[in-house]
């Protein structure tokens, strides 16, 4: 038996771990993936800095010059873009607390908008959602997303119906958001990649 410092034994059988308190966001999670992707020259996807235009900026000291005040110039499109198997990636993330349904008021219209846009020039577009509080992680694919919206009045979609049309991406340790295997599984319809 092991000594702790506290002189409490280990229980057996305890509770399992929950792997919802990773302390990760969804985003970090991404930029880990997409980092994996470019290091074994899977695929290069990148997030999009926000546009923004400075308008104050504070010197205190030359070396510690601070902007103070700053507005976003445009609004963004969707959160990543990059190429996978010669095609455009383009795709947005969002994370939600509900344990019920996604709120349409997270996408917004010019997101929408690009994304019916890029879908058109035969982008790969779809949306990563995170149910936070259920530790799950969804790829939608936005013709799906996009034929939902227009069909309904609801200002949500329901997880039954995101369960339904999209694809269930299981955390890993490398990449945490194995998101191509979806894409590979839903554009790809396993087709062979040349190695």
């Amino acid at each position: 038996m092991v000594g702790y410092p506290t002189k409490k034994t280990p229980q057996k059988n305890g509770p399992v771990q929950s792997t919802s308190k990773r302390g990760m966001s969804l985003e970090d999670d991404l930029n880990k993936t997409n980092a994996y992707y470019l290091e074994l020259d899977r695929a290069n996807v990148h997030k999009k800095p926000t546009p923004i235009m400075i308008a104050t900026v504070s010197y205190p000291s030359r070396s510690q010059a601070k902007i103070t005040e700053a507005y976003f110039k445009v609004p963004s499109t969707t959160d990543y873009n990059g190429v996978y198997r010669c095609k455009a990636v383009d795709y947005e993330a969002k994370e939600t607390q509900s344990k019920t349904s996604f709120a349409l008021a997270y996408l917004h219209e010019h997101q929408i908008a690009h994304m019916r846009s890029v879908l058109r020039h035969g982008a790969l577009t779809f949306m990563i959602i995170r149910f936070t509080s259920l530790d799950e992680t969804y790829f939608v694919p936005a013709d799906r997303l996009l034929a939902f919206i227009d069909t309904t009045t609801r200002r949500s979609i329901p997880i039954l119906w995101i369960r339904e049309n999209g694809m269930r991406i299981p955390w890993r340790l490398t990449p945490p958001i194995d998101y191509l295997t979806c894409v590979d599984a839903y554009y790809f319809k396993g087709e062979m990649l040349n190695d």
